[in-house]
């Protein structure tokens, strides 16, 4: 990134930027100058790829405390605030608004938008399943609790060796009224049969299902 007086040509292992920032936008970090984290994720959100660009929102504010993550995000939304070039600043505050911090990786994160993308009320994350008495017996990456919907991404190979006792907790929901619907790799590069279901299940519980 080099300020519009610069005359700097991108070439092969460098791409250039034109923009303003200032001094103080740039911290060195084992002696290479890089934006600090709340400006770069303000540009990133405007104007990077949607998908990578709200996964690193959502890893940036992964595991921080709460008043950590609120600061973060105070800072980012000042950050767009300021920003001279408007153009992605629709998109990157509703990016910035959908982040939590929860999902467990990136592929949960753009589960998680392409799902509201697709007009899906915004789900909570890491929904936890709990007993009579306060006991955690589940914890489901995305659910919609008031429908009793689970969405559950199994995107390891992790998973391939839990099916069976992902099949026997999907049961154990259901005794529980809860639909559960899960996701896998490639929904995420073709969501329609993923989608189809997850309506589906929506259907169901509005009664709207044949």
């Amino acid at each position: 990134m080099v300020p519009y007086s610069r005359r700097i040509r991108s070439r092969t292992g460098l791409v250039v930027h034109q923009g303003g920032f200032r001094d103080g936008d740039v911290i060195e970090i084992h002696g290479l100058a890089t934006f600090l984290l709340d400006r770069a994720l303000a540009d990133f959100l405007c104007d990077g790829d949607k998908r990578v660009a709200f996964s690193a929102i959502d890893e940036a504010m992964r595991g921080l405390p709460p008043d950590h993550c609120a600061k973060l995000r105070e800072n980012v939304r000042d950050r767009l605030t300021d920003r001279r070039d408007r153009r992605g600043i629709h998109r990157a505050l509703m990016l910035l608004d959908l982040a939590t911090g929860r999902a467990e990786s990136p592929p949960e994160s753009v589960l998680r938008l392409i799902v509201v993308e697709a007009g899906f009320p915004v789900p909570e994350s890491q929904y936890e399943i709990t007993t009579v008495d306060g006991r955690k017996l589940y914890v489901l990456d995305m659910a919609w609790p008031s429908r009793q919907i689970a969405l559950e991404y199994d995107g390891f190979a992790a998973h391939e060796e839990r099916r069976e006792h992902d099949l026997e907790r999907d049961k154990r929901m259901a005794g529980r009224g809860w639909i559960t619907v899960r996701a896998v790799a490639a929904d995420l590069r073709d969501p329609s049969r993923l989608m189809a279901e997850l309506r589906n299940a929506f259907d169901r519980r509005s009664g709207r299902a044949a």
